[in-house]
């Protein structure tokens, strides 16, 4: 199964972005989406599991988006949160995979047998952070993250 990961488009989905999620199955985006034109975007493109980030919050159409979803991906459970700082509350020994977005950093990290991922931010460039999306290859017994660089 292929997977996208996105965040933190800021009201920005680059047309590089929409390249690299071409057939993806399913599209994660933890939060600071921006606009809902980007939801709309992306959902155009394969199922979609979304949360909303601290930019989100005070904004009317994205009042129902959750702040933290747990959920099955090819077998790995999943949760996705916009701020990592939010994680230590929500973990629990059946969590196989966190996945945030908040700190416009990409990471890819094994802490034991729980995958980390940070996509990164795909919106305006923040300082001189990359501008970056996840790729994720699920199969029931591997997960395979990566990271798409969408500018040069």
């Amino acid at each position: 199964m292929k997977v996208g990961v996105i965040s933190d488009t800021h009201g920005l989905l680059r047309p590089e972005a929409l390249a690299a999620l071409k057939g993806c199955e399913r599209i994660i985006h933890a939060g600071d989406i921006g606009k809902p034109e980007i939801l709309e975007q992306l959902s155009s493109i394969a199922p979609l599991h979304v949360v909303r980030g601290n930019n989100d919050l005070n904004l009317s159409w994205a009042e129902n988006i959750a702040d933290h979803l747990r959920f099955d991906l090819n077998g790995w459970t999943v949760l996705l949160v916009h701020d990592i700082a939010d994680v230590p509350a929500l973990l629990d020994d059946a969590i196989q995979v966190v996945m945030t977005g908040h700190s416009h950093k990409p990471r890819i990290e094994w802490r034991g047998e729980q995958l980390y991922l940070n996509p990164g931010s795909a919106g305006p460039r923040r300082f001189k952070l990359p501008v970056t999306l996840a790729l994720l290859e699920v199969l029931p017994a591997s997960i395979e993250p990566r990271l798409v660089s969408l500018l040069q």
